[in-house]
């Protein structure tokens, strides 16, 4: 049970990741006010691929 509970947690890390890398400009613009988004944006790029490879290795080595 516990086991499931993990997998499903890390492949909603792995969505978040994603969804993160691929609509930084859009969260930027969203959230932050800021006259710099290109900064932003790829700080939320980084932290989004991140994120998607700690859900991954929770996946993988979740046994």
């Amino acid at each position: 049970m516990f086991q499931e509970i993990v997998k499903i947690v890390a492949v909603l890390m792995i969505l978040g990741g994603v969804i993160m890398v691929y609509d930084a400009r859009i969260l930027t613009k969203k959230f932050f006010g800021f006259g710099d988004q290109n900064e932003a944006s790829n700080g939320l790029k980084i932290l989004g691929f991140i994120i998607a490879i700690l859900g991954a290795l929770i996946v993988y080595f979740n046994i």
